[in-house]
């Protein structure tokens, strides 16, 4: 993940973050739907149903923002751990190979151990780095990732408000999921480079496999 400045709430959260915790939030509801269709035999209980499927994505929501705060502190503070480890070099040749090791393989392979040394000196004339806290930005972070894991279960439990026929609006309901598993591939292919369509059918054959085994094991 990458830092930036405080930036508008839209734009905390990179496009593959905002892709991934709408799959997740849309697994984990749709787990919850099937699993509970399955325990009670086709006799659903719409009420149990929506509060169900809504509280289980609001704690795992909770929980992932957590998590998410945790990566951040983690994530800074092995940036400091690398920094340390320039200053503390015996040698130049060593520092070069720890920030050689820090970049992406592809960007050292075209890097000339001058541009090395350069980081180098840059980093022994920079302030030594604070340690590690949490920014406003994180802690929006945080909080975008529980509202889009629990608003991804708004649609599937919609046909559950709108129809009254439970077994019906369960059947409504899959398809809704289907559908937005295929938009959520889709979006992935566009960021990723794969052919959206290809990304999109593969996507809902990965999460219905995702969602079987779940059930399967118990939900």
């Amino acid at each position: 993940m990458s830092e930036v400045s405080d930036s508008p709430f839209g734009r905390v959260l990179d496009p593959m973050e905002r892709i991934s915790e709408t799959l997740f939030g849309l697994i984990m509801a749709l787990t919850f739907i099937c699993s509970l269709g399955v325990a009670t035999s086709g006799n659903i209980k719409i009420q149990t149903m929506l509060i169900g499927a809504l509280g289980c994505n609001l704690a795992w929501g909770i929980v992932d923002g957590g998590l998410y705060l945790l990566a951040r502190i983690n994530e800074r503070g092995g940036k400091n751990l690398t920094l340390r480890a320039i200053r503390q070099a015996p040698d130049a040749e060593t520092a070069q190979r720890v920030i050689a090791d820090a970049l992406p393989p592809e960007l050292v392979s075209v890097l000339p151990a001058e541009q090395l040394e350069l980081m180098r000196q840059k980093v022994l004339q920079s302030p030594e780095p604070k340690g590690p806290k949490l920014t406003r930005r994180d802690w929006t972070g945080a909080l975008g990732l529980c509202l889009l894991s629990f608003l991804a279960t708004f649609p599937v439990v919609i046909p559950f408000i709108l129809v009254s026929d439970a077994k019906l609006a369960l059947r409504v309901s899959y398809a809704v999921a289907i559908a937005m598993l295929f938009c959520c591939g889709y979006a992935f292919g566009v960021q990723s480079g794969i052919k959206p369509w290809v990304a999109g059918l593969s996507m809902v054959a990965f999460g219905s496999a995702l969602v079987g085994i779940a059930v399967a094991l118990g939900g």
